[in-house]
């Protein structure tokens, strides 16, 4: 393999970097063939042989999935703000862009999303991100440790995953009205089931909220759990937040057959430390952690 072909990915990945990064700004062909290194005159036909993928509607989607999570996850945030930050100079240019390719106008999507049809928008980003560029990992990205109990506040998803966003709206809508910001409570997901091997019914997923409150009567259902103590094979996964797969595949076909370990009586869960779109989607980091017998 020549120095060129195994160069080629990561000077992808560094495009697709500063798109996250430079949401905001100018993302045009002269700018983001100059990031890769590549002559402009045939960067838009590599980037589309390589992501099967247009670069201005790869630029338009990252844009559009920032501001559908500010929407339904943001609600400080207005929607003229949103349609600033994501390039649109007036609101109903927003709207328009954005129902033609979510299939709702703003407001609507802000106060009921159709995550089904949010999924199949945005397919395409996800696809270039997670199959065409993976994340490989090593053992050595792998770390035990020994973690402390936990007490958390869980709600419950039970259900088909792609409505998960509305769980998780009203998870934030709770936590915000509690004080049990993420600033100050740690958060957690834990996974009960596989989707790859779930019917859609039956996938358990629980939403938790570091706690040592007590859990009073509540109109979500909220409840009072733990986090249990013990050892956990741990793996960090930066960008890519929302489709952890890979990195559990890794750490179950991979890295435990290798190691000797035998998992313990637990799911495996995650704790989210950055959270897009409050940082960059390449920047956004969560630990995946196996527990360990």
């Amino acid at each position: 393999m020549t120095d060129t072909q195994k160069h080629y990915p990561s000077r992808m990945q560094k495009v697709l970097d500063y798109i996250d990064e430079h949401l905001d700004d100018c993302l045009d062909l002269d700018t983001l063939s100059g990031v890769a290194a590549f002559s402009k005159y045939h960067f838009h036909r590599q980037f589309m042989a390589t992501f099967n993928l247009p670069l201005n509607r790869y630029v338009q989607l990252a844009r559009l999935k920032r501001a559908s999570y500010k929407l339904a996850f943001r609600q400080h945030e207005t929607i003229t703000e949103i349609a600033m930050d994501a390039g649109y100079a007036a609101p109903d240019a927003f709207a328009r862009a954005f129902r033609q390719r979510v299939g709702q106008p703003p407001s609507n999507f802000r106060t009921s999303p159709d995550w089904q049809r949010w999924n199949t928008t945005f397919t395409p980003l996800h696809t270039a991100r997670n199959r065409l560029m993976p994340t490989l990992y090593q053992p050595s990205d792998v770390q035990i440790r020994t973690v402390p109990a936990t007490p958390v506040a869980i709600m419950e998803h039970r259900g088909d995953p792609s409505t998960i966003g509305t769980t998780l709206q009203r998870f934030i809508a709770w936590r915000r009205s509690v004080g049990l910001i993420p600033s100050i409570s740690s958060t957690f997901n834990v996974f009960h089931t596989d989707p790859r091997t779930t019917p859609p019914e039956d996938y358990r997923l629980d939403l938790c909220a570091g706690t040592e409150q007590p859990i009073v009567p509540n109109d979500e259902a909220i409840k009072a759990g733990s986090i249990p103590a013990g050892r956990c094979a741990v793996l960090r996964v930066e960008g890519g937040a929302d489709n952890l797969e890979p990195a559990a595949l890794y750490l179950y076909r991979d890295w435990l057959p290798a190691s000797g370990e035998e998992p313990r009586d637990f799911p495996l869960y995650c704790q989210r430390i950055t959270f897009f779109p409050d940082v960059a989607e390449n920047e956004a980091v969560t630990e995946l952690f196996l527990p360990l017998r």
